[in-house]
């Protein structure tokens, strides 16, 4: 007479927990591509302009995912106002981030933005009184500090940009946060499209007033373009996506730091750069972190 309770007792957990494994995998998938897009950016915003490029960038990403959805984009009036803010949010942080890589070192951008992890919780915590856990507070804490290690190496000077970066680490939290609130609701691939539509809207717009590059300085960028629009954008975004369904916001932004460790290992192997020890103790701290994030509460 037990047996059957006991069984129905274990199973149920597994199923939960198959769920949260694909959701995690999702998020670790999407933090490997943006690390390893890193050089691709760089290199495509200086060649045709930041709003330019993350327009064209954007508006790529609509055209592949737009046949999976048949290309009927439709969603309730309730949640087309945040697919908006979200969309608009993205070409913010996008733009902030980019425009500060031109008054700081690549270092300083690295650790700056990897603060959204702790960003998140407190966001949370002021505007939608969520509570979060001290073992989640500290797998953000740990995170923050293993990017330190890895992008500054236990040295941080100021630079003229890190205003700028702080305020697009600001920005990426806010994303997290609002991706988080919207996966629940609706069609990954849905959202993912409306989200890279605006962006692509305002950063063309943009880009139209304020920036002077010619046609051919913007297709000499064809190749980073292709990988950032294809790969970067409307395939690891729509990971994100995914991987939020079931992942809670603080946890998402935990296992997405991973980006920094994927950077650093792939300009290692890729690109030659020396990787020092103080580093791999950073790259460590943040495995670590994403191992605490997993850690449910009983």
């Amino acid at each position: 007479m037990n047996n059957p309770i006991e069984i129905n007792a274990v199973s149920a957990p597994k199923a939960f927990d198959i769920k949260r494994l694909r959701s995690d995998l999702s998020l670790l998938m999407a933090a490997l591509i943006w690390g390893t897009a890193f050089v691709a950016q760089r290199l495509g915003a200086e060649q045709s302009g930041i709003f330019i490029f993350n327009g064209l960038r954007f508006l790529l990403a609509v055209l592949v995912l737009l046949p999976f959805i048949r290309f009927h984009w439709k969603v309730e009036r309730t949640v087309l106002p945040q697919v908006l803010l979200t969309g608009l949010v993205l070409f913010a942080a996008s733009t902030v981030q980019q425009a500060g890589l031109q008054f700081t070192t690549a270092g300083n951008a690295g650790f700056i933005t990897t603060l959204y992890v702790v960003l998140v919780p407190i966001l949370l915590m002021i505007f939608w009184r969520q509570k979060i856990s001290r073992l989640a507070w500290a797998a953000a804490v740990l995170a923050v500090a293993g990017g330190w290690l890895l992008s500054t190496r236990g040295t941080f000077q100021m630079a003229p940009g890190d205003g700028l970066e702080l305020a697009g680490s600001l920005l990426w939290a806010f994303h997290v946060i609002l991706i988080g609130r919207l996966a629940q609701r609706m069609d990954p691939l849905k959202l993912a499209v409306g989200q890279s539509f605006v962006a692509a809207i305002l950063s063309l717009t943009t880009g139209l007033f304020f920036e002077t590059h010619t046609l051919a300085q913007i297709a000499s960028s064809w190749l980073p373009l292709l990988y950032l629009g294809i790969i970067s954008t409307a395939v690891a975004f729509t990971l994100q996506i995914i991987g939020q369904r079931h992942a809670p916001a603080t946890d998402a932004a935990v296992i997405m730091s991973m980006e920094a460790v994927f950077a650093v290992i792939s300009g290692y192997f890729l690109l030659g750069e020396v990787l020092y020890t103080i580093q791999i103790i950073g790259c460590a701290m943040i495995f670590v972190a994403m191992l605490l994030a997993q850690v449910r509460r009983t």
